[in-house]
């Protein structure tokens, strides 16, 4: 991995504060600096502040009906081996899409990281595609030379399952999979503790999950992990991602666990 670059994450502390205390944030408005930017010596140039960057991959997608073939097309996985290209994703009992919950709640994260100042990049531009592949969005954070990659998804585990958890790639395959990607994991699953989220009650461990089997997260040479926001089977999670409000919920979590990884590095 590079070494690490410079780095302004603008209104970080602030805007961790604020998303765990439910506020607003518009991203219309313009970031303010927590700091005032160097004044370079007369006669030299002074250094230039460079965004954070963090790309979203919202899991799945939305055009996929009628498309199999391209769906199970095999891909590499990261491990030596191959599986399916993607999937269809689950749903709630009453209809409602894992991709349409994943990309509204990428939105929201993108809205409420952009105000603080981090420059986003989302692995999809709709919903109404077909790809990418696992490995390619695998791939998203070394093309973009992000700082972190953050999959979001929801699961479809039996009905009295309940709770979020975060995988990162494990065993890992290189120094930012054996190290930073755990430290993001970490971040992640500490807010959305804090911000009154469960974690899983049927998988992993205090809300981490540890998978050799996901490529998105097998080719990553930048710091990922895969939130499994909620089980969409259990009625009563599934009630709340299917509200604006619940997604927003996820979405404050989700950006504040990405700030405060940004944050310490």
């Amino acid at each position: 991995m590079p070494a690490p670059r410079a780095r302004s994450v603008w209104c970080a502390a602030a805007a961790v504060g604020a998303l765990l205390a439910g506020c607003s944030v518009s991203g219309s408005a313009e970031p303010t600096p927590t700091t005032q930017p160097e004044t370079a010596p007369p006669g030299t140039t002074a250094p230039a502040q460079v965004q954070a960057v963090v790309v979203l991959d919202p899991g799945h997608n939305g055009g996929t009906a009628g498309r199999s073939a391209e769906l199970n097309r095999q891909v590499p996985n990261g491990r030596g081996g191959t599986k399916i290209c993607n999937t269809t994703g689950t749903a709630t009992n009453a209809g409602y899409p894992e991709h349409a919950f994943n990309f509204d709640v990428a939105q929201r994260v993108r809205e409420l990281l952009t105000a603080s100042g981090v420059q986003v990049v989302l692995t999809r531009p709709d919903d109404a595609g077909l790809g990418p592949c696992v490995d390619d969005r695998g791939a998203a954070g070394q093309r973009a030379n992000a700082d972190a990659v953050v999959s979001i998804h929801a699961d479809g585990a039996a009905p009295p399952s309940r709770g979020f958890h975060v995988a990162y790639s494990d065993p890992p395959l290189n120094d930012v999979q054996r190290g930073p990607a755990l430290e993001l994991a970490r971040a992640l699953r500490d807010e959305m503790t804090k911000a009154g989220l469960p974690p899983s009650n049927y998988t992993g461990a205090d809300g981490l999950s540890p998978r050799p089997d996901l490529a998105g997260l097998n080719f990553a040479e930048r710091p990922a992990a895969l939130v499994e926001c909620a089980n969409m089977r259990n009625a009563a999670e599934a009630a709340v991602i299917s509200t604006p409000e619940g997604r927003q919920r996820y979405a404050a979590a989700i950006s504040a666990g990405v700030l405060a990884f940004l944050a310490r590095r």
